[in-house]
């Protein structure tokens, strides 16, 4: 069962953003927008957050609208997640920055309070077969900000270059597996196979 905070309970030193832009070419449609068990993917990831969270942004692109949270258009850069990722370090208010990405729609509240729970770093980042996931993370606002804004200027957009320079902890699937143990809150669905293994799962009762 996921974790469910309560409105009064919900963490206020934390915002979340969910990143909404990006030009979607595998999956041939918008990410925010696909249909994801009945429901818009961008809207499950800004739901999950809100059980969480005070401050929920929905960050670039054209995303349905979420009268809930915040939307922030991607600001001046090019197109990349890292232009996303800074737009909204800079538009939270808080001092840290729950960050996922829209694709991610089985993301779960357990996994993001796991993230929050970690000890704290200017970045705490979730790792799948090795691999980080600095697209579904905790970071520190002014540090990920300011190292952010330097590689988004320096044409440097790769986000593993963020995350070598920022006090960074990752969290191991071990670890994941208490809050996940099907390992699928991870799931990135960027193309039509993967949204249509999604569907089936959902459908059988996941």
């Amino acid at each position: 069962m996921s974790a469910m905070l309560s409105e009064e309970s919900r963490i206020a030193n934390v915002s979340g953003a969910v990143l909404t832009g990006g030009a979607s070419s595998r999956m041939g449609q918008d990410k925010a927008r696909m249909m994801v068990g009945g429901v818009p993917s961008a809207t499950r990831v800004v739901r999950v957050l809100e059980s969480v969270v005070s401050e929920v942004l929905v960050v670039g692109g054209d995303p349905p609208d979420v009268a809930s949270a915040r939307f922030v258009p991607d600001g001046e850069g090019p197109d990349s997640s890292l232009r996303g990722l800074t737009s909204a370090l800079a538009a939270a208010t808080a001092p840290r920055l729950l960050v996922v990405a829209t694709d991610m729609p089985l993301i779960t509240a357990d996994l993001l309070l796991l993230l929050i729970a970690h000890p704290e770093a200017e970045a705490v980042v979730p790792c799948v077969d090795d691999r980080p996931q600095p697209l579904c993370a905790l970071y520190d606002r002014a540090a990920a900000l300011e190292c952010a804004t330097a590689r988004l200027s320096a044409g440097d957009l790769a986000l593993r270059s963020v995350l070598d320079g920022l006090e960074t902890r990752f969290v191991t699937q071990s670890d994941l597996a208490k809050v996940d143990p099907r390992g699928l809150a991870l799931t990135n669905v960027n193309t039509p196979d993967a949204l249509q293994h999604v569907e089936e799962w959902l459908e059988q009762g996941g």
